[in-house]
């Protein structure tokens, strides 16, 4: 039911999303490597070639089989008690003991048959209620049954596991009001997005996903270098990051205020550890250079009288030199591979530059960490008139601000602050009801649509022009409805 594509197989390398009941979890998909997941642990080998959200048994060795579709047995009418009031819980009711239910794992035998003994050895079963008989052979099941469903990853799939998992990195997004901002941002394939996000790349993959391929982005980020482990989760086809640009904010200003250049780059990648890709390389090469620089000096030992001792100092120097020598033929190379890195760097960032001042984006998504004010009034510059932008934040009040800040400038229309509602409900026959565990907060989106800013005036006489215009609009309407 969940599939983007029908029928696509699971392959080595891709990025697979584990389900078992209500919780999802992300992992590569590699041979011969041990997966913990809701406390079982087993391979992906035998799920490779299957079709994505087919369910598998974890059997014993950690091996994944195909689950055989079994039809309910329904067995004549259930003996079921009225109700549960002469049912006291007092942990004596079920016969087989902890090492009984080993025992029987042990032997190998299947979940479905440990949940059908502990249900003829408890001696209260058949006085609970159908719900609750019901509810007892679930909660069974889920212990004793290891079921693990292999699903296609997809925004919907992974805002959720992001929410329920690690919240804090997606700064407490909730997947309903990610589901606002696609909409309100009106993305679609062709757009030329500017998207400004600090949530592990998941507001990145959604805007990827809804644009399909075709149209342009341009990630803004700050620090170093633009974080996407969410963004790889997705796993789009290589051409999907063929029109996926990214900028410093760092040089927002700059490129405003027409001072713009490549040469003075953010702090290269190169002196900064937190950039993902580049840092575990790097460390290790500083961590050799370091061993050497200890070991120079000793061997340069003083000159010993003994003969032997000479000879081998000499051998050791001969080595030496070869070894310098081919260091600084490994330190050219380097040397030149920096510059081509930078090089193409600075590149890439001429086009992204390229994009931005032609200031014809067809959107704006922020979502981040930071204040929303100052990004969004110049971010907005980029933007061409009529479109729309929306602004992401845990809280409210710094949309707030934002909001009258806006209000102030001008330049926009349509703004709007509000907060999406979210509640879960159970759906079962006879007792469908809303969940009891309820989302409390889902963040505040504020959302506008660009206008032409009339740029005759200065801010200040901007502020009184309205002070003074207040009333006379009103009056206005007033009189059309007159005539």
């Amino acid at each position: 039911a969940m599939q983007a594509s029908p029928g696509a197989r699971i392959r080595e390398g891709d990025c697979a999303v584990l389900k078992r009941g209500e919780v999802f979890k992300a992992v590569p998909v590699l041979r011969r490597r041990k997966i913990i997941f809701e406390k079982q642990w087993f391979y992906l080998d035998n799920a490779i070639g299957h079709i994505y959200g087919t369910t598998f048994e974890v059997t014993n060795g950690g091996n994944l089989q195909p689950k055989q579709e079994v039809e309910e047995t329904t067995t004549e009418t259930k003996e079921a008690g009225t109700d549960n009031r002469n049912i006291v819980d007092d942990g004596k009711s079920q016969k087989l003991t902890h090492d009984d239910i080993k025992a029987l794992k042990d032997k190998g035998i299947k979940g479905q048959e440990i949940v059908q003994q502990l249900i003829e050895n408890s001696t209260t079963f058949r006085d609970k209620t159908e719900f609750a008989q019901d509810k007892y052979i679930k909660k069974k099941r889920k212990k004793y049954e290891a079921v693990i469903t292999i699903v296609k990853p997809s925004t919907r799939i992974l805002s959720t596991m992001y929410y329920a998992r690690e919240p804090g990195k997606i700064n407490h997004l909730r997947y309903d009001t990610l589901a606002q901002m696609l909409t309100l941002g009106n993305i679609h394939a062709g757009n030329k997005m500017i998207v400004m996000e600090t949530c592990a790349g998941l507001v990145l993959g959604a805007v990827m996903e809804r644009m399909g391929g075709y149209g342009s982005i341009i990630q803004m980020y700050p620090g170093g270098g633009p974080v996407r482990a969410a963004t790889s989760c997705f796993g789009f086809p290589k051409p999907y990051f063929d029109n996926l640009h990214e900028f410093p904010l760092s040089k927002v200003h700059s490129l405003l205020s027409g001072t713009f250049s490549t040469e003075t780059l953010p702090s290269d990648p190169e002196d900064n550890a937190p950039v993902e890709e580049e840092s575990n390389g790097l460390s290790d090469e500083k961590q050799t250079s370091l061993q050497e620089t200890e070991e120079e000096p000793t061997t340069e030992a003083p000159m010993e009288i003994n003969q032997a001792e000479e000879q081998e100092t000499m051998d050791i120097n001969a080595e030496d030199v070869e070894f310098k020598e081919n260091k600084e033929k490994e330190n050219r190379e380097n040397v030149r591979e920096k510059q081509m890195k930078q090089w193409e760097r600075r590149k890439k960032l001429r086009e992204a530059a390229a994009l931005l001042k032609e200031k014809n984006a067809d959107g704006l998504i922020v979502a981040s960490k930071f204040h929303p004010t100052p990004l969004l009034l110049s971010l907005l510059e980029f933007v061409a008139p009529s479109r729309p932008f929306v602004v992401y934040c845990q809280y409210k009040e710094p949309l707030l601000e934002c909001y009258t800040k806006l209000r102030e400038r001008g330049g926009v229309i349509n703004l709007k602050l509000s907060e999406t509602w979210l509640r879960n409900y159970q759906v079962l026959p006879d007792r469908s009801h809303p969940k009891l565990t309820m989302s409390g907060g889902g963040g505040y989106l504020l959302s506008g649509i660009t206008v032409v800013l009339d740029k005759g005036k200065s801010d200040s006489s901007n502020l009184e022009a309205l002070k003074m215009e207040e009333p006379s609009p009103k009056r206005c309407k007033v009189q059309d409805l007159h005539c």
